[in-house]
């Protein structure tokens, strides 16, 4: 895992401007080391100059101790150890000081002119050292010692830290990019998986809305039916035995029926259940709990073959032997469509024949179908009940989401669905859906 920006900042636990309690006791130790290298040049400095002894040790204490604010200001390190550079003091103050010139967030330009500051510095100090040192008698070289040793020792001292410190700090940098990016890409892995829980979360929803919609759509035309000629097998079982047998043989047909279309779709939930239990758990897993719907949706569509257009006259004919009047008018060319179309027009035309058996037992119903160019249309609209309803006596239970399951799938197609109440005290269904 990577460490995020918030992480980082709780894990500063150094004092004053450092990041780490390591990182204080390294600049504190090179500190020391730097102080005590400067306090002992200090010696042959103070000598000389012609100044106290003390005065010596104590300016190279001083000098060498500012090597402990190299991280808050790498310059004026530098800069100090420029200044000191000709009393030969301050040499590990000055590689240190280059090291972490470059390898801190500067512009180019500071850092190439401190460190060309150095190295023309140290040359000449080392220059002159070598050529007294000659003209004393200590070194017998050469004239050619004299540059050479001036430059070589001044690369010697300026080159290495300043390539390790831009090594360094390019590094640094990279990390600290790459460690951005990485930020970057957990955030957005976030916000897709909130996205992807959102949309399965959707497509649960939605995959609850379309089951409770064919729950409906199955149970309450048959169960209505069956109720209905149960009240009229209770009527006539007496007085008619043979209609009274004949509405027995229907109630059973109509329960196999409702029996055969819940089992259909309730082994296509099971299939849906089975598939994301054997899923493997993978990461996001709101992905795979969308695409483990997405596929029980699929399924279901495929494996449960909806009803079509061809058995809406045998609908219209179950409900007329129940005791409905009712007239199929049929306009246009008739034609295949879609299955999806055609199962909703089905569902319409089902659900409107329910709503009339439940609200207007004994009115005349008429249901009409139209075959368009490019749309299918359907009304079923009733005339006003009779006074005694039988549906009435049935006890007909209504929840009230037949209309709305009607809407949806209308909807959901790109349709025009209407209901409401006639002038003359019935009730119409409308619904027109695009062939395509």
């Amino acid at each position: 895992m990577t460490t995020t920006g918030e992480d980082r900042a709780r894990a500063l636990t150094g004092p004053w401007w450092w990041e780490r309690r390591r990182g204080a006791a390294l600049d504190g130790a090179l500190a020391l080391a730097s102080a005590v290298e400067c306090g002992a040049e200090g010696v042959p400095f103070a000598r000389d100059a012609g100044v106290p002894l003390s005065v010596g040790i104590v300016f190279g204490l001083l000098a060498g101790a500012v090597l402990l604010v190299r991280r808050k200001w790498p310059v004026a390190v530098v800069l100090v150890a420029i200044a000191i550079t000709p009393a030969q003091m301050g040499f590990l103050m000055g590689i240190v000081g280059l090291y972490t010139l470059a390898a801190c967030e500067l512009p180019r330009r500071i850092i190439v002119a401190l460190a060309g500051m150095s190295l023309v510095g140290t040359m000449i100090v080392t220059f002159v050292r070598v050529r007294q040192d000659m003209a004393r008698g200590d070194l017998t070289l050469g004239d050619w010692f004299v540059p050479f040793a001036a430059v070589t020792t001044s690369l010697g001292l300026t080159a290495p830290p300043l390539l390790l410190g831009l090594y360094v700090g390019a590094r640094r940098r990279l990390m600290e990019s790459l460690r951005e990016r990485a930020d970057s890409l957990e955030r957005e892995l976030q916000l897709l998986a909130e996205r992807a829980e959102e949309r399965a979360e959707w497509a649960r929803g939605e995959e609850r809305t379309r089951i409770a919609r064919e729950m409906h759509d199955v149970v309450a035309h048959r169960v209505s039916l069956m109720v209905v000629h149960a009240a009229a097998l209770q009527a006539v079982a007496r007085k008619d035995p043979e209609k009274a047998v004949r509405n027995a043989a229907l109630v059973g047909d109509m329960g196999r029926q409702a029996l055969t279309e819940l089992r259909e779709m309730l082994g296509v939930l099971r299939s849906g259940d089975a598939v994301r239990r054997s899923a493997e758990p993978v990461p996001l897993a709101a992905v795979g709990v969308a695409a483990a719907e997405a596929a029980s949706r699929a399924a279901a569509e495929e494996v449960l073959d909806g009803p079509s257009l061809a058995e809406l006259e045998e609908l219209v004919g179950q409900s007329a032997a129940a005791g409905m009047v009712v007239a199929l008018s049929v306009e246009g060319e008739v034609r295949a469509y879609a299955a999806v179309v055609e199962q909703t027009a089905y569902r319409v035309v089902q659900e409107a024949l329910t709503n009339v058996h439940k609200h207007a037992a004994g009115a005349r119903t008429f249901v009409r179908l139209a075959h368009r160019r490019a749309e299918i249309a359907m009304q079923v609209e009733n005339e006003s009940p009779p006074e005694v309803a039988s549906a009435s006596a049935a006890g007909l239970p209504s929840g009230g989401n037949g209309l709305l399951g009607m809407r949806e799938r209308v909807l959901a197609l790109g349709g025009v669905f209407v209901s409401g109440p006639t002038e003359k005290g019935g009730f119409r269904v409308s619904a027109v859906i695009p062939a395509v």
